[in-house]
Order: C-alpha cells, then sequence, then structure tokens
C-alpha cells in the first residue's frame, strides 16, 4: 500500500508537467520531473524534499512538486523551517517572473500571492494535521492520567475498606472472644457437671455468634441484621452472664436513627469488653440518655477488684471507635480516674448522620439482607 502511494505521488506530479502547454525554458521539464522522482526523499529530509523543487519552481513546471513537498514540511519541520521554505518557494518564482515579462505593480502583487497560497496553504495543512494529531495524542495521555488517578482513588478506598474491616473484626470478633476466655476461666473453676454443661452451651453460643459476626464484617454473611440499637440489652444479658456486674440505664425514646444506633452499640460493647480486660471484677454503669438533640452514652466502671494481667497492654478498640464515633457526626471522649476508675463518654447526633440509614457498617444493609 505505501509502495502504491508514493508511485502515485510521483507519477501525478510527473503526468501534470508533462502535460503543460507552455514550456518556458528547454530545462523546465527535466528539473521538473527530477523533483517528481526525488520526492519520495521527503519522507525522511523534508528540506531536501523542498531545496530539489526549487530548481523546477524557477523553471515554470516545478508546482506539482513542489506543494507534494511543502505539505511534509508543514508535517515534519519547525515553524522557522516552515517559514524559510515558503519564503523561498514564493520569492524565487515569483521574482523570476516579475523581472522577465516586466509586470506591472498589479501583476507582480497577483504573482506574489499565488505563489504565497501555492507554497504556504500545504504547509499550513500539514501543520495543523500534525497540530490536531499531538493535541489527540495530549488528550489520550491526560485521559490515561485520569484514569490512573481513578484507579489509585478506588485502590485508596479499598485500603479504607480494609481499615474498616479491621476495626469491625476487633469490635466484635474482639469482644465475643474476650467473654470466651471468661467463660473458659469459670469452666475450669466449676467442678459439678450441671454447671459445667451450662458454661459450655454458653461458649458454644458465643463462638457461634462470634464467627457469624466476623463473617459479617468481612462481607461473607448478608442475611443476619447488623447489631444496633436493638442489641444493646442482650449484650448487657451476655456481659452479666459472663460475670460482669453491669446497671444499665435507658432513657432515650424513641430509638436513634440506624446509623447512630450501630455506634452506641459499639460503644457499649468496646466498653465492656475493657473493662473486661483491664478492669477484672469492676462495677460498671451503663447510662444512655438524650439531650439537645443528641444521644449520650456514659460508660463508667470502678476500679478492679482482680488484679490485671501484666501481658495485657490493651490494643487500637477506643482509637477505631473513636474514628466509628466521628463518622456519624458524634464525639467521644475517655477518662482515667486516680482510683482505677474509668469513663467512656459518646455524644452521638440524633438527626440524619453522615451514614445513609440503610448502610451497615458490616455485611451489608437490612434491605439487602432482605434481598439475599
Amino acid at each position: 500500500m505505501v509502495i502504491f502511494l508514493e508511485l502515485l505521488v510521483v507519477l501525478v506530479p510527473a503526468a501534470m508537467a508533462l502535460m503543460a502547454d507552455y514550456v518556458p525554458y528547454s530545462w523546465s521539464i527535466p528539473t521538473a520531473l527530477a523533483a517528481c522522482l526525488l520526492l519520495p526523499v521527503r519522507r525522511w529530509q523534508p528540506s531536501v524534499a523542498a531545496f530539489v523543487c526549487l530548481p523546477g519552481l524557477i523553471g515554470g513546471l516545478g508546482w506539482p512538486a513542489t506543494v507534494v513537498a511543502m505539505y511534509r514540511v508543514g508535517r515534519k519541520s519547525s515553524v522557522p523551517v516552515m517559514i524559510t521554505w515558503v519564503t523561498l518557494a514564493t520569492v524565487l518564482p515569483s521574482t523570476l517572473v516579475v523581472v522577465t515579462q516586466r509586470l506591472g505593480p498589479g501583476s507582480a502583487l497577483l504573482t506574489f500571492a499565488f505563489s504565497l497560497f501555492m507554497s504556504g496553504a500545504p504547509t499550513a495543512l500539514g501543520a495543523l494535521i500534525t497540530t490536531r494529531r499531538e493535541l489527540t495524542a495530549s488528550l489520550a495521555e491526560a485521559s490515561r492520567a485520569r484514569t490512573a488517578e481513578l484507579e489509585a482513588r478506588e485502590a485508596g478506598a479499598r485500603a479504607s475498606e480494609r481499615a474498616r474491616i479491621a476495626r469491625e473484626i476487633h469490635d466484635a470478633v474482639g469482644h465475643h472472644t474476650t467473654l470466651i476466655a471468661v467463660e473458659s476461666a469459670a469452666l475450669a473453676a466449676t467442678t459439678e457437671d450441671a454447671d459445667t454443661r451450662e458454661t459450655a452451651l454458653r461458649l458454644r453460643a458465643l463462638a457461634k455468634e462470634s464467627l457469624a459476626e466476623m463473617r459479617a464484617a468481612l462481607g461473607l454473611l448478608n442475611t443476619e441484621p447488623t447489631p444496633g440499637y436493638e442489641g444493646l440489652q442482650a449484650l448487657i444479658e451476655r456481659a452479666t452472664s459472663a460475670g460482669l456486674a453491669v446497671h444499665y440505664e435507658d432513657d432515650v425514646s424513641p430509638p436513634p436513627p440506624p446509623a447512630t444506633g450501630r455506634a452506641v452499640y459499639r460503644v457499649v460493647q468496646e466498653a465492656l469488653t475493657n473493662v473486661t480486660k483491664h478492669a477484672p471484677g469492676a462495677t460498671v454503669q451503663v447510662r444512655l440518655s438524650k439531650q439537645d438533640g443528641h444521644v449520650h452514652v456514659a460508660v463508667v466502671n470502678g476500679p478492679p477488684t482482680a488484679p490485671v494481667p501484666a501481658k495485657d497492654q490493651g490494643g487500637h478498640g477506643l482509637h477505631g471507635l473513636r474514628e466509628r464515633v466521628t463518622s456519624v457526626g458524634g464525639t467521644l471522649t475517655t477518662t482515667a480516674r486516680a482510683d482505677g476508675s474509668f469513663a467512656v463518654h459518646a455524644k452521638l447526633p440524633v438527626g440524619p448522620s453522615k451514614v445513609d440509614r440503610d448502610d451497615s457498617t458490616f455485611g451489608g444493609s437490612a434491605r439487602n439482607a432482605a434481598n439475599a
């Protein structure tokens, strides 16, 4: 295909030169044909091809080959080079015609204008096509950069989601795993068969619940409702059956929105977990109240009545809990007192939060669960 096009590029200008009715000089046709034969050189050296066309232009029959050469100059050359060759292709033949034929000012002006058009138009067309292609390439590069940016944002979102899942595992599974450890200690101290069986059954139920919450946090289970405000009573009962002395007061009515309810649940859950870890035997006061359009969650435990294991240095539960509370527009404060007691206070909005009503902190929304 390329060879065929090159043959056309050579033969068409040559045929036009041969079909000319008027031949100014005896060397006009040879120089025009030489320019046509050397046109393939323009693919590698546009300036050389334009230079070869100058004798043909002076001879009066070199314009067909010059148009092809000047188009290539516009495609591949810089602006100064284009201006140079357009000037030469305009001035040389026009000056010769004006001098030899002794043209008047009007005819001379038309001659120069014609030469300028014949040399400048193909050059401008070539430059325009090159500019268009460069612009298209720039737009494609910008599109690729935009795609890369979106991919980077998606990667960041996935990283944030993995961090959220890690917090879920700590909040949910860590809580129940701690209760299992407490029950295991009770089981080791039990010698009567009835008590052993009862404790073993509780351990089994807690283990199953921990597994279900872990799977939900990892997005593997969408059939169970998300623990929220309605699950607080069951949470307190489980903590009490595990040996914690919990006093629970709830003065919130009506129940808060789902997102706020889930945050309330996690605050109480994490606080009870920390009491089990760091203040064994302490009495816990859990109080929920509603003031100024906010739900206030206060969990206060007394000093521990049993020694705390030296290896238990705490984790990242409160940090993750603070992020969870902040995500729904609330605030979390913690206070360690001199007597060894500890207080956790969360202030959560009752109105619309940053989280959608159907959003789930893990395992999908209730709507998705219903459709699963």
